[in-house]
């Protein structure tokens, strides 16, 4: 069987370029692959409010049907 993907999902609620930086370098040296960003923005600014990491990394687990 192939491996199972798994999924990680990392909630950031300070939205700087070092609180994204600490998150990716963070999950990615406990072998997630970063799988991309999600933002959350408030209509009364342009920043983002908050953003959800999206990390993968194959199970060495057997998949299950």
């Amino acid at each position: 069987m192939p491996p199972k993907t798994l999924y990680k999902v990392v909630e950031a609620s300070t939205v700087t370029d070092e609180a994204l930086e600490r998150i990716l370098n963070e999950w990615s040296a406990r072998g997630w692959r970063p799988d991309g960003i999600q933002f959350a923005m408030r209509e009364s600014s342009k920043r983002p409010s908050m953003a959800f990491v999206l990390f993968t990394r194959e199970s060495d687990e057997e998949a299950s049907s």
